[in-house]
């Protein structure tokens, strides 16, 4: 990693954030906290960039960079190193909140708890404009118990539905829906019902097909898997169930779609205006392949980022990092890029689809990486000589869950935020130090992080190893406490983990969002006026 060297940041006051955030230029608000702290209370449209991954992710965030980019933290002095690390990056437009999180509520501005804001008021906002049918728990089960003819799709990644999902469904993420509907429900008089584990991915999912003009009846779960739990419903774990080869597109599939990025105002570009926006110095473009992980790592368009349609509308956060720049979306059929373009465009973002999706002709800037060398790892045949012989600080870097559960013996768990002060609190700079990471990411920037600080001696090796070379270790569950457990947010993960009551606060939060939202919070999403509710009209 390139050394630091101060450079002028001057603190920007909440009140001017407020006025950059509306003023219709590229912005990009970086929250530089862990994702417990970023997640208990940020502003609307902050994005998560965690200190401990800083220069693994924001390259991809904010891919330009002369972006204008506000760093905040917890009013600790962290974002002023971050912009340090940015700005060796070659980031030359770099401010840092005046006080932090803190400083923007001082100034009467809503901090949001929970994740993915947007997304999740957006999901809000598009159940009451378009009036989205639902199903209860209840009712779905009873139907089940029937034996009447549905499709229960979930809408969620594989990865989730495996862990767990209502009993009889079958994993279609959302933005394969556009795709698929036809080989799963050919029936037009079967109702297909989508489910989450909440709300949003729910309520767009329904969204996406009813949008499309897909003759079945279709109708979003209510509160999905956790609602299912609430009402004392069984849940299914384990399951395999997923639409595996993806049909060829028909010619009415590729209409709709069209049709619905058309009346989305989604711009359709050839490859040589497509070029243009990429060769335009002074705009950020993100360019997204929507399709599977399968087809993406068969191939795409050199530089394109994946950006799964389904999860790119659940956590726009997580992947666009730049609030009014461009978004380029591909595929390989001209339906899913369409369709998952209309609704980000619907999401507020500026969306384009180009002709010929991953095939077309285009020269996508690559990424600016961090490039520097990871040190040398320590290997599991060496590791129990090498510690015998060095007897190192024992600093674990894993996320703090999976060092409750198990970690090196005698080790202190720490973040990178941190290190360097728990460093000093187990040690002195001569000591040597063994880092334990569960990757070579995270060790090459904690290695750095401790060298700058004065430490001459560090070293790292993966956590698994240690415990493959069977030296010893020890369990903590309650160490580190919650409070210090800066990187998990307990109010998100506990409601899949069986907590009921966690489950019901939860769907408080989501179906609450829109009243604590702000005017100019919710100005930037384009939808229709909420559509007039006949008695029951929302029921399925």
């Amino acid at each position: 990693m390139p050394q630091t060297s101060p450079i002028s940041c001057t603190p920007v006051p909440a009140t001017t954030l407020r006025q950059w955030l509306n003023d219709g230029h590229e912005i990009a608000l970086l929250d530089v906290r862990e994702a417990g702290q970023f997640g208990e209370g940020h502003p609307f449209f902050a994005v998560p960039a965690p200190y401990s991954r800083l220069e693994l992710d924001v390259p991809h965030l904010v891919p330009r960079r002369a972006t204008r980019t506000v760093l905040l933290d917890a009013g600790d002095g962290v974002a002023a190193r971050a912009a340090q690390r940015l700005a060796a990056l070659g980031y030359t437009d770099l401010h840092v909140l005046d006080g932090g999180a803190p400083g923007w509520a001082a100034a009467g501005y809503t901090l949001f708890q929970g994740v993915n804001l947007p997304s999740k008021t957006f999901g809000e906002l598009v159940e009451h404009a378009y009036a989205t049918p639902h199903i209860s728990a209840a009712e779905l089960q009873a139907r089940q118990a029937s034996g009447q003819p549905l499709v229960l799709l979930d809408g969620r990644t594989f990865a989730e539905h495996r862990k767990v999902t209502i009993p009889g469904a079958t994993s279609v993420p959302n933005g394969e829906l556009a795709l698929r509907w036809h080989a799963l429900a050919p029936d037009p008089a079967t109702p297909i019902v989508i489910h989450c584990a909440g709300r949003t991915r729910s309520i767009i999912g329904a969204q996406i097909l009813r949008s499309l003009g897909v003759p079945n009846p279709v109708v979003a779960l209510e509160n999905g898997t956790q609602g299912w739990a609430l009402a004392g419903l069984p849940l299914e774990h384990g399951s395999t169930r997923r639409a595996h080869s993806a049909p060829q597109a028909c010619a009415q599939d590729q209409a709709a779609a069209a049709r619905l990025a058309d009346e989305a105002d989604v711009q359709r570009l050839d490859a040589a205006q497509a070029q243009a926006w990429l060769d335009d110095a002074a705009r950020t473009v993100h360019v997204l392949d929507v399709r599977s992980d399968e087809e993406f790592a068969a191939g795409t368009l050199a530089g394109a980022r994946h950006a799964p349609g389904g999860q790119l509308l659940q956590a726009t956060d997580q992947t666009i990092g730049v609030r009014n720049g461009r978004v380029l979306l591909l595929d390989g059929e001209a339906v899913r890029a369409p369709v998952v373009a209309a609704w980000l465009a619907r999401l507020g973002y500026e969306t384009a689809v180009v002709e010929g999706g991953i095939r077309a002709s285009l020269r996508v800037p690559a990424a600016n990486l961090l490039h520097d060398a990871t040190p040398a790892r320590i290997d599991t045949q060496a590791l129990p000589a090498w510690v015998a012989a060095r007897q190192p600080l024992l600093l674990d870097l894993q996320d703090s869950r999976a060092h409750r559960r198990q970690h090196a013996q005698g080790a202190r768990w720490t973040i990178r935020s941190r290190l360097p002060a728990d460093a000093h609190a187990a040690g002195s700079t001569d000591n040597t130090v063994l880092l334990l990471a569960s990757d070579a990411g995270i060790a090459r920037l904690a290695v750095a992080e401790l060298a700058e600080a004065g430490w001459h001696d560090v070293h790292w090796a993966l956590a698994a190893d240690w415990v493959a070379a069977g030296l010893p270790v020890a369990a903590s569950p309650d160490t580190p406490a919650d409070a210090d457990a800066i990187d998990y947010l307990l109010f998100v993960h506990d409601r899949h983990d069986g907590n009921l009551e966690a489950a019901r606060r939860y769907l408080a939060w989501e179906t609450g969002l829109i009243a604590q939202c702000a005017p100019d919070e919710l100005a930037v999403f384009r939808l229709p006026q909420p559509a007039p509710a006949a008695h029951g009209s929302r029921r399925a």
